[in-house]
């Protein structure tokens, strides 16, 4: 695991963002652990986490919005959802 000290992530933050997209990065604060920066990839995986909503709608299969009624401004008055 990668460390960028504090002061060291203040000046850089978009290295500090490229470096934990690669793997978590370690902040530290007077050469002590303070932080750790996760790419979203990693914490998804480490938290469980599932697919967003943004993320499913991004997919461009034609099937991520089958079953869901249509927008009201699609809708004729009076239709059902």
């Amino acid at each position: 695991m990668r460390t960028l000290s504090s002061r060291d992530f203040n000046q850089d933050v978009s290295l500090a963002k490229r470096l934990a997209r690669i793997e978590p990065l370690v902040i530290t604060d007077r050469g002590r652990p303070t932080h750790v920066l996760l790419g979203i990839d990693a914490y998804r995986q480490l938290t469980g986490q599932a697919d967003s909503i943004v993320d499913l709608l991004a997919v461009d299969d034609g099937h991520a919005l089958e079953g869901l009624p249509a927008p009201r401004s699609l809708r004729r008055r009076g239709q059902p959802a």
